[in-house]
Protein backbone atom coordinates (compact mmCIF):
# COMPACT_ATOMS: atom_id res chain seq x y z
CA UNK A 1 0.00 0.00 0.00
CA UNK A 2 2.77 2.60 0.39
CA UNK A 3 4.45 1.54 -2.73
CA UNK A 4 1.24 2.38 -3.95
CA UNK A 5 0.01 5.87 -2.30
CA UNK A 6 4.02 6.89 -3.74
CA UNK A 7 2.92 6.26 -7.16
CA UNK A 8 0.09 9.15 -7.33
CA UNK A 9 1.76 11.31 -9.04
CA UNK A 10 2.45 8.58 -11.86
CA UNK A 11 -1.11 8.49 -12.82
CA UNK A 12 -2.83 11.98 -14.36
CA UNK A 13 -6.26 10.77 -13.60
CA UNK A 14 -5.31 10.12 -9.79
CA UNK A 15 -2.99 13.12 -9.35
CA UNK A 16 -5.67 15.48 -10.37
CA UNK A 17 -8.09 13.78 -8.12
CA UNK A 18 -5.68 13.85 -5.19
CA UNK A 19 -4.71 17.65 -5.92
CA UNK A 20 -8.62 18.64 -6.51
CA UNK A 21 -9.04 16.67 -2.75
CA UNK A 22 -6.49 18.96 -1.39
CA UNK A 23 -7.84 22.17 -2.41
CA UNK A 24 -11.45 21.49 -1.44
CA UNK A 25 -10.07 20.77 2.08
CA UNK A 26 -7.88 23.84 2.01
CA UNK A 27 -11.12 26.05 1.10
CA UNK A 28 -12.51 24.26 4.17
CA UNK A 29 -9.74 25.19 6.73
CA UNK A 30 -9.47 28.65 5.38
CA UNK A 31 -13.07 29.18 5.83
CA UNK A 32 -12.93 28.38 9.41
CA UNK A 33 -11.33 31.26 10.05
CA UNK A 34 -14.47 33.37 8.31
CA UNK A 35 -16.31 34.24 11.57
CA UNK A 36 -20.22 34.90 11.90
CA UNK A 37 -20.66 39.02 11.51
CA UNK A 38 -21.23 40.05 15.02
CA UNK A 39 -19.54 38.30 17.64
CA UNK A 40 -16.35 37.55 19.18
CA UNK A 41 -13.92 35.61 18.63
CA UNK A 42 -11.70 35.97 22.19
CA UNK A 43 -14.87 35.73 24.54
CA UNK A 44 -15.98 32.09 22.40
CA UNK A 45 -12.46 31.07 23.26
CA UNK A 46 -12.77 32.05 26.46
CA UNK A 47 -16.05 30.71 27.38
CA UNK A 48 -14.24 27.09 25.59
CA UNK A 49 -11.41 27.17 27.91
CA UNK A 50 -13.64 27.61 30.48
CA UNK A 51 -16.41 25.17 29.60
CA UNK A 52 -13.56 22.29 29.97
CA UNK A 53 -14.64 20.40 26.92
CA UNK A 54 -17.86 18.39 27.36
CA UNK A 55 -20.69 18.46 24.73
CA UNK A 56 -19.15 21.96 23.30
CA UNK A 57 -15.43 20.62 22.76
CA UNK A 58 -16.98 17.51 20.98
CA UNK A 59 -19.20 19.65 18.43
CA UNK A 60 -16.32 21.84 18.10
CA UNK A 61 -13.93 18.69 17.02
CA UNK A 62 -16.50 17.33 14.47
CA UNK A 63 -16.82 20.96 13.03
CA UNK A 64 -13.15 21.16 13.15
CA UNK A 65 -12.25 24.00 16.00
CA UNK A 66 -15.22 26.23 13.88
CA UNK A 67 -17.46 26.31 16.80
CA UNK A 68 -14.09 28.22 18.79
CA UNK A 69 -13.99 30.64 15.85
CA UNK A 70 -17.95 31.51 15.26
CA UNK A 71 -16.64 30.40 12.29
CA UNK A 72 -19.75 30.25 9.26
CA UNK A 73 -18.83 26.84 9.13
CA UNK A 74 -19.47 26.51 12.83
CA UNK A 75 -22.74 23.57 11.88
CA UNK A 76 -19.84 21.39 10.81
CA UNK A 77 -21.19 18.44 8.89
CA UNK A 78 -23.64 17.67 11.33
CA UNK A 79 -26.78 18.42 9.92
CA UNK A 80 -26.12 16.66 7.04
CA UNK A 81 -25.05 13.25 8.57
CA UNK A 82 -28.14 13.98 10.88
CA UNK A 83 -30.27 14.16 8.13
CA UNK A 84 -28.76 11.05 6.68
CA UNK A 85 -29.77 8.99 9.89
CA UNK A 86 -33.09 9.81 9.83
CA UNK A 87 -33.09 8.99 6.03
CA UNK A 88 -31.85 5.46 7.07
CA UNK A 89 -34.00 4.80 9.39
CA UNK A 90 -37.07 5.80 7.26
CA UNK A 91 -35.73 3.51 4.38
CA UNK A 92 -36.12 0.86 7.02
CA UNK A 93 -39.74 1.39 7.68
CA UNK A 94 -41.26 3.84 4.63
CA UNK A 95 -41.62 0.67 1.52
CA UNK A 96 -41.50 3.41 -1.00
CA UNK A 97 -37.94 4.39 0.36
CA UNK A 98 -36.85 0.69 0.72
CA UNK A 99 -38.10 0.44 -3.08
CA UNK A 100 -36.08 3.33 -4.14
CA UNK A 101 -32.80 2.29 -2.76
CA UNK A 102 -33.31 -1.23 -4.47
CA UNK A 103 -33.69 1.14 -7.94
CA UNK A 104 -30.29 1.66 -8.65
CA UNK A 105 -28.19 5.08 -9.31
CA UNK A 106 -32.36 7.04 -10.18
CA UNK A 107 -33.56 5.94 -6.45
CA UNK A 108 -30.17 6.65 -4.33
CA UNK A 109 -30.52 10.10 -6.64
CA UNK A 110 -33.72 10.80 -5.34
CA UNK A 111 -32.87 9.71 -2.04
CA UNK A 112 -29.69 11.70 -1.67
CA UNK A 113 -32.10 14.88 -2.53
CA UNK A 114 -34.82 13.67 -0.01
CA UNK A 115 -31.56 14.02 1.84
CA UNK A 116 -31.03 17.38 1.07
CA UNK A 117 -34.29 18.65 2.04
CA UNK A 118 -33.92 17.44 5.42
CA UNK A 119 -30.17 18.91 5.47
CA UNK A 120 -32.37 22.19 4.93
CA UNK A 121 -34.79 21.85 7.92
CA UNK A 122 -32.04 20.62 10.08
CA UNK A 123 -29.60 22.65 9.53
CA UNK A 124 -31.74 25.85 10.14
CA UNK A 125 -33.17 24.16 13.43
CA UNK A 126 -29.49 23.68 15.10
CA UNK A 127 -28.72 27.76 13.48
CA UNK A 128 -31.27 28.79 15.18
CA UNK A 129 -30.49 27.02 18.79
CA UNK A 130 -26.83 28.04 17.95
CA UNK A 131 -27.51 31.15 17.55
CA UNK A 132 -29.63 31.42 20.79
CA UNK A 133 -26.70 29.84 22.44
CA UNK A 134 -24.38 32.62 21.56
CA UNK A 135 -27.24 35.21 22.43
CA UNK A 136 -27.47 33.76 26.12
CA UNK A 137 -23.94 33.11 26.75
CA UNK A 138 -23.56 37.43 26.51
CA UNK A 139 -23.91 39.27 30.05
CA UNK A 140 -23.78 35.32 31.64
CA UNK A 141 -20.68 36.22 33.00
CA UNK A 142 -19.32 33.55 31.26
CA UNK A 143 -19.34 34.20 27.36
CA UNK A 144 -17.87 38.14 28.09
CA UNK A 145 -20.55 38.60 25.06
CA UNK A 146 -20.00 36.77 23.03
CA UNK A 147 -22.34 38.51 20.33
CA UNK A 148 -21.18 41.90 20.25
CA UNK A 149 -24.88 43.48 19.67
CA UNK A 150 -27.71 40.98 19.93
CA UNK A 151 -30.56 41.94 18.02
CA UNK A 152 -33.35 40.73 16.00
CA UNK A 153 -31.04 41.28 12.71
CA UNK A 154 -28.04 39.80 14.27
CA UNK A 155 -30.08 36.34 14.97
CA UNK A 156 -31.46 36.58 11.23
CA UNK A 157 -28.16 37.34 9.59
CA UNK A 158 -26.30 34.70 11.80
CA UNK A 159 -29.29 31.95 10.88
CA UNK A 160 -28.98 32.43 7.50
CA UNK A 161 -24.56 32.75 7.76
CA UNK A 162 -24.57 29.37 9.55
CA UNK A 163 -27.31 27.54 7.37
CA UNK A 164 -24.88 28.81 4.21
CA UNK A 165 -21.89 26.96 5.98
CA UNK A 166 -23.57 23.87 6.44
CA UNK A 167 -24.93 23.82 3.17
CA UNK A 168 -21.52 24.88 1.17
CA UNK A 169 -19.95 22.07 3.43
CA UNK A 170 -22.53 19.09 1.97
CA UNK A 171 -21.99 20.37 -1.53
CA UNK A 172 -17.88 20.46 -0.95
CA UNK A 173 -18.40 16.77 0.59
CA UNK A 174 -20.45 15.57 -2.74
CA UNK A 175 -17.32 17.54 -4.96
CA UNK A 176 -14.94 15.10 -3.13
CA UNK A 177 -17.14 12.22 -3.74
CA UNK A 178 -17.98 12.23 -7.17
CA UNK A 179 -14.13 14.27 -8.32
CA UNK A 180 -11.75 13.27 -5.86
CA UNK A 181 -10.68 10.66 -3.33
CA UNK A 182 -12.46 9.31 -0.49
CA UNK A 183 -15.98 9.90 1.23
CA UNK A 184 -16.42 13.32 1.07
CA UNK A 185 -18.03 14.24 4.56
CA UNK A 186 -15.84 11.95 6.67
CA UNK A 187 -12.54 13.99 4.72
CA UNK A 188 -13.55 16.69 6.26
CA UNK A 189 -14.37 15.40 9.55
CA UNK A 190 -10.52 14.25 9.12
CA UNK A 191 -9.08 17.44 8.09
CA UNK A 192 -10.54 19.42 10.89
CA UNK A 193 -9.43 16.77 13.90
CA UNK A 194 -5.55 16.48 11.78
CA UNK A 195 -5.69 20.30 12.08
CA UNK A 196 -5.89 19.98 15.91
CA UNK A 197 -3.56 17.65 16.78
CA UNK A 198 -0.21 19.64 16.61
CA UNK A 199 -1.77 22.39 19.12
CA UNK A 200 -3.06 19.72 21.37
CA UNK A 201 0.36 18.03 21.45
CA UNK A 202 1.96 21.38 22.34
CA UNK A 203 -0.71 21.63 24.89
CA UNK A 204 0.39 18.52 26.52
CA UNK A 205 3.98 18.90 26.40
CA UNK A 206 2.89 22.39 27.92
CA UNK A 207 1.23 20.31 31.14
CA UNK A 208 4.59 18.10 31.74
CA UNK A 209 6.86 18.86 34.16
CA UNK A 210 9.54 19.03 31.37
CA UNK A 211 7.55 22.56 30.48
CA UNK A 212 6.79 23.58 34.08
CA UNK A 213 3.30 21.81 34.51
CA UNK A 214 2.01 19.44 36.82
CA UNK A 215 1.88 16.37 34.58
CA UNK A 216 4.48 13.91 35.47
CA UNK A 217 7.24 12.74 33.25
CA UNK A 218 6.04 9.10 33.49
CA UNK A 219 2.28 9.45 32.90
CA UNK A 220 2.94 11.30 29.68
CA UNK A 221 5.16 8.57 28.87
CA UNK A 222 1.92 6.49 29.51
CA UNK A 223 -0.40 8.63 27.96
CA UNK A 224 2.07 8.38 24.97
CA UNK A 225 1.84 4.62 25.00
CA UNK A 226 -2.09 4.43 25.35
CA UNK A 227 -2.45 6.78 21.87
CA UNK A 228 -0.11 4.31 20.03
CA UNK A 229 -1.61 1.06 21.71
CA UNK A 230 -5.21 2.58 20.64
CA UNK A 231 -4.12 3.24 17.40
CA UNK A 232 -2.56 -0.54 16.81
CA UNK A 233 -5.55 -1.47 17.86
CA UNK A 234 -7.64 0.24 15.27
CA UNK A 235 -5.51 -0.44 12.44
CA UNK A 236 -5.76 -4.20 13.68
CA UNK A 237 -9.57 -4.33 14.29
CA UNK A 238 -10.37 -2.16 11.03
CA UNK A 239 -8.59 -4.49 8.73
CA UNK A 240 -9.71 -7.66 10.73
CA UNK A 241 -11.94 -10.26 8.26
CA UNK A 242 -13.29 -13.17 8.65
CA UNK A 243 -13.01 -15.40 5.44
CA UNK A 244 -15.65 -17.81 4.71
CA UNK A 245 -14.54 -20.36 2.07
CA UNK A 246 -16.52 -20.05 -1.29
CA UNK A 247 -16.15 -23.54 -4.15
CA UNK A 248 -17.81 -22.60 -7.23
CA UNK A 249 -19.26 -26.21 -8.96
CA UNK A 250 -17.86 -26.40 -12.94
CA UNK A 251 -19.79 -26.80 -16.07
CA UNK A 252 -19.09 -27.57 -19.36
CA UNK A 253 -20.04 -24.38 -22.20
CA UNK A 254 -19.37 -26.12 -25.50
CA UNK A 255 -15.88 -27.42 -25.57
CA UNK A 256 -14.55 -25.48 -22.83
CA UNK A 257 -15.32 -26.35 -18.46
CA UNK A 258 -15.70 -22.97 -16.17
CA UNK A 259 -15.40 -22.92 -12.65
CA UNK A 260 -14.40 -25.23 -10.84
CA UNK A 261 -12.85 -22.35 -8.43
CA UNK A 262 -11.90 -21.79 -4.45
CA UNK A 263 -12.31 -18.85 -3.00
CA UNK A 264 -13.47 -17.17 -0.19
CA UNK A 265 -16.16 -14.16 1.10
CA UNK A 266 -14.49 -11.40 3.25
CA UNK A 267 -16.46 -10.35 5.79
CA UNK A 268 -15.34 -7.05 7.79
CA UNK A 269 -15.22 -6.76 11.70
CA UNK A 270 -15.87 -3.29 11.60
CA UNK A 271 -18.24 -3.43 8.44
CA UNK A 272 -19.61 -0.13 9.73
CA UNK A 273 -16.43 1.77 10.11
CA UNK A 274 -16.17 5.30 11.89
CA UNK A 275 -20.23 5.80 10.61
CA UNK A 276 -21.25 4.59 14.20
CA UNK A 277 -19.46 6.99 16.49
CA UNK A 278 -20.11 10.05 14.00
CA UNK A 279 -23.99 9.22 14.38
CA UNK A 280 -23.82 9.01 17.73
CA UNK A 281 -22.10 12.01 18.51
CA UNK A 282 -23.79 14.07 16.31
CA UNK A 283 -27.23 12.30 18.07
CA UNK A 284 -25.76 13.47 21.72
CA UNK A 285 -25.02 17.32 20.19
CA UNK A 286 -28.73 17.05 19.06
CA UNK A 287 -30.36 17.78 21.98
CA UNK A 288 -27.76 20.22 23.65
CA UNK A 289 -28.62 22.78 20.30
CA UNK A 290 -32.24 22.34 20.41
CA UNK A 291 -31.85 23.16 24.48
CA UNK A 292 -30.02 26.48 23.25
CA UNK A 293 -33.78 27.42 22.18
CA UNK A 294 -34.66 27.88 25.67
CA UNK A 295 -31.47 29.43 27.76
CA UNK A 296 -32.16 29.10 31.36
CA UNK A 297 -34.78 26.08 31.44
CA UNK A 298 -34.23 22.63 33.74
CA UNK A 299 -34.35 20.97 30.79
CA UNK A 300 -30.72 22.66 29.87
CA UNK A 301 -29.45 22.56 32.86
CA UNK A 302 -30.06 18.69 33.41
CA UNK A 303 -28.69 18.43 29.80
CA UNK A 304 -25.45 20.17 30.92
CA UNK A 305 -25.22 17.97 33.97
CA UNK A 306 -25.96 14.28 32.70
CA UNK A 307 -24.79 14.73 29.07
CA UNK A 308 -21.21 16.10 30.19
CA UNK A 309 -18.38 14.11 28.95
CA UNK A 310 -17.00 11.32 31.15
CA UNK A 311 -20.45 11.07 33.30
CA UNK A 312 -21.95 7.84 33.95
CA UNK A 313 -24.87 8.25 31.41
CA UNK A 314 -23.43 10.28 29.02
CA UNK A 315 -21.30 7.07 28.88
CA UNK A 316 -23.87 4.74 28.79
CA UNK A 317 -26.22 6.72 26.40
CA UNK A 318 -22.84 6.47 23.80
CA UNK A 319 -22.13 3.07 24.51
CA UNK A 320 -25.46 2.50 23.36
CA UNK A 321 -25.70 4.05 20.09
CA UNK A 322 -22.86 3.20 19.15
CA UNK A 323 -23.31 -0.65 19.57
CA UNK A 324 -26.78 0.01 17.82
CA UNK A 325 -25.46 1.96 14.77
CA UNK A 326 -22.85 -0.75 14.04
CA UNK A 327 -25.51 -3.18 14.01
CA UNK A 328 -28.06 -0.74 12.38
CA UNK A 329 -25.14 0.41 9.24
CA UNK A 330 -23.81 -3.26 8.61
CA UNK A 331 -27.53 -4.32 8.43
CA UNK A 332 -28.31 -1.41 5.73
CA UNK A 333 -24.59 -1.72 3.48
CA UNK A 334 -24.71 -6.11 3.63
CA UNK A 335 -27.64 -8.03 2.91
CA UNK A 336 -26.88 -11.45 3.40
CA UNK A 337 -30.13 -12.58 1.34
CA UNK A 338 -28.58 -10.61 -2.02
CA UNK A 339 -25.29 -12.31 -0.71
CA UNK A 340 -26.43 -16.06 -1.18
CA UNK A 341 -28.35 -15.54 -4.19
CA UNK A 342 -25.96 -14.21 -6.51
CA UNK A 343 -23.67 -17.47 -4.98
CA UNK A 344 -26.52 -19.39 -6.16
CA UNK A 345 -26.69 -17.54 -9.40
CA UNK A 346 -23.40 -18.30 -10.31
CA UNK A 347 -22.79 -21.26 -8.88
CA UNK A 348 -21.05 -20.42 -5.70
CA UNK A 349 -22.00 -22.68 -2.47
CA UNK A 350 -20.24 -22.98 0.58
CA UNK A 351 -18.66 -26.12 1.63
CA UNK A 352 -21.57 -27.83 4.53
CA UNK A 353 -23.99 -25.55 3.53
CA UNK A 354 -27.21 -25.65 1.35
CA UNK A 355 -27.17 -22.84 -1.36
CA UNK A 356 -30.10 -20.25 -0.89
CA UNK A 357 -31.90 -19.67 2.11
CA UNK A 358 -29.60 -21.50 4.25
CA UNK A 359 -26.56 -20.04 3.13
CA UNK A 360 -28.55 -16.75 3.80
CA UNK A 361 -29.22 -17.55 7.30
CA UNK A 362 -25.32 -18.92 7.59
CA UNK A 363 -24.13 -15.78 6.64
CA UNK A 364 -25.88 -13.46 8.07
CA UNK A 365 -25.19 -15.69 11.68
CA UNK A 366 -21.38 -15.07 11.04
CA UNK A 367 -21.92 -11.54 10.48
CA UNK A 368 -23.85 -11.26 13.86
CA UNK A 369 -21.41 -12.72 15.91
CA UNK A 370 -18.43 -11.04 13.77
CA UNK A 371 -20.40 -7.54 14.39
CA UNK A 372 -21.10 -8.19 17.85
CA UNK A 373 -17.10 -7.96 18.51
CA UNK A 374 -16.92 -5.22 15.69
CA UNK A 375 -19.36 -3.04 18.09
CA UNK A 376 -18.15 -3.60 21.41
CA UNK A 377 -14.18 -2.46 20.26
CA UNK A 378 -15.68 0.19 18.42
CA UNK A 379 -17.49 1.37 21.55
CA UNK A 380 -14.32 0.78 23.95
CA UNK A 381 -11.94 2.86 21.62
CA UNK A 382 -14.30 5.70 22.01
CA UNK A 383 -14.79 5.08 25.65
CA UNK A 384 -12.15 4.42 27.32
CA UNK A 385 -9.71 7.22 26.65
CA UNK A 386 -12.42 9.26 28.08
CA UNK A 387 -11.38 8.09 31.71
CA UNK A 388 -7.62 8.75 30.98
CA UNK A 389 -8.94 12.14 29.80
CA UNK A 390 -10.70 12.96 32.98
CA UNK A 391 -7.69 11.21 34.74
CA UNK A 392 -5.20 12.67 33.49
CA UNK A 393 -6.74 16.07 31.80
CA UNK A 394 -5.59 14.90 27.96
CA UNK A 395 -6.52 17.60 25.60
CA UNK A 396 -10.26 15.99 23.83
CA UNK A 397 -7.97 15.34 20.56
CA UNK A 398 -6.25 12.66 21.99
CA UNK A 399 -9.84 11.13 22.58
CA UNK A 400 -10.55 7.08 21.13
CA UNK A 401 -13.45 9.05 18.67
CA UNK A 402 -10.93 11.27 17.13
CA UNK A 403 -8.44 8.33 16.56
CA UNK A 404 -11.05 6.73 15.39
CA UNK A 405 -12.19 8.60 12.98
CA UNK A 406 -8.44 9.40 11.68
CA UNK A 407 -7.25 6.05 11.45
CA UNK A 408 -10.51 4.67 9.59
CA UNK A 409 -10.55 7.48 7.22
CA UNK A 410 -6.63 7.37 5.83
CA UNK A 411 -6.89 3.33 5.90
CA UNK A 412 -10.46 3.69 3.95
CA UNK A 413 -8.70 6.45 1.45
CA UNK A 414 -5.90 4.75 0.88
CA UNK A 415 -7.39 1.48 -0.36
CA UNK A 416 -9.63 3.72 -2.38
CA UNK A 417 -6.41 5.15 -4.08
CA UNK A 418 -4.89 1.77 -4.48
CA UNK A 419 -7.95 0.25 -5.67
CA UNK A 420 -7.67 3.11 -8.38
CA UNK A 421 -3.61 2.22 -8.94
CA UNK A 422 -4.93 -0.98 -9.53
CA UNK A 423 -7.68 -0.46 -12.13
CA UNK A 424 -5.38 1.68 -13.99
CA UNK A 425 -2.92 -1.39 -14.13
CA UNK A 426 -5.41 -3.40 -15.43
CA UNK A 427 -6.68 -0.59 -17.63
CA UNK A 428 -2.89 -0.42 -19.29
CA UNK A 429 -2.46 -4.09 -19.79
CA UNK A 430 -6.07 -4.40 -21.73
CA UNK A 431 -5.48 -1.61 -23.57
CA UNK A 432 -5.06 -1.79 -27.22
CA UNK A 433 -1.48 -1.26 -29.08
CA UNK A 434 -1.53 0.94 -31.52
CA UNK A 435 2.45 1.27 -31.66
CA UNK A 436 5.08 1.24 -35.43
CA UNK A 437 4.39 -3.08 -35.96
CA UNK A 438 0.65 -2.63 -35.93
CA UNK A 439 1.05 0.36 -38.22
CA UNK A 440 3.12 -2.24 -40.50
CA UNK A 441 1.09 -5.35 -40.27
CA UNK A 442 -2.30 -3.10 -41.77
CA UNK A 443 -0.36 -1.69 -44.41
CA UNK A 444 0.95 -5.22 -45.88
CA UNK A 445 -3.13 -6.46 -45.39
Amino acid sequence: MANGLANIGKVAELRSRALFTLMILAFYRLGIFIAVPGVSRDAMSNHMNQDGGGLLGLFSMFSGGALEQVSVFALGVMPYISSSIIMQLLAVVVPSLDRLKKEGDAGTRKINQYTRYGTVILAFVQAIGLTAYLSGLSGSGTGSDVVLASSFWFSIVSVMTLMTGAFLLMWLGEQIQERGIGNGISLIIFAGIVAQLLPSLFQTFSLSELAGGDLETPKLLVIGLVILAVVAIIVFFERGQRRIPVRYAKKVVGQRMYGGQNTFLPLKVNTAGVIPPIFASSLLMFPALIAGIFPGTAFQDWLQVNLNMGSAFYNLLYITLIIFFCFFYTAVVFNPVDVADNMKKYGGFIPGVRAGKKTAEYIDRVMSRITTGGAIYVAAVCVLPIFLQTEFGVPFSFGGTALLIVVGVALDTAQQIQSHLITHTYEGVGAPTSGPRTRTRRARA
